[in-house]
Order: C-alpha cells, then sequence, then structure tokens
C-alpha cells in the first residue's frame, strides 16, 4: 500500500508542480483548430464518399 501512496504523491506533485498547463486564450485556440479541422476532414470524407457512390452507381450500370 505504501508504494501506491507514493505513486498518488508523486503523481500529484508532477501535476501541480511540473506541467505547464496551457492558458485559457491557448486553449481556446487550440479548440477552434481542432473543430475547424474536424470540419475540413468531414467534409473530405463526405466528398469521397459522394465521389465513391457516383462511380460505383456508374459501374453497376454498366454490368447490368
Amino acid at each position: 500500500m505504501s508504494k501506491i501512496g507514493t505513486y498518488l504523491s508523486e503523481t500529484k506533485n508532477e501535476l501541480v508542480n511540473k506541467v505547464s498547463w496551457p492558458t485559457w486564450p491557448e486553449l481556446q485556440s487550440s479548440a477552434i483548430v481542432v473543430m475547424v479541422s474536424s470540419v475540413i476532414i468531414a467534409l473530405l470524407v463526405f466528398g469521397m464518399d459522394q465521389i465513391f457512390d457516383i462511380l460505383m452507381r456508374q459501374a453497376y450500370d454498366i454490368l447490368k
């Protein structure tokens, strides 16, 4: 049990004294970058899906 207590104590010490937490403006900026990137990737995947759907429909029509 002593090892668990030591581990928790060291973990708390590192989180409080050694980790450099982002400021609120940095956090907001990062969140905006993530949201914009997610939307762009979602639109790319949607576009690729639509193109693939069109190509597959054409291929099925040729084989009919």
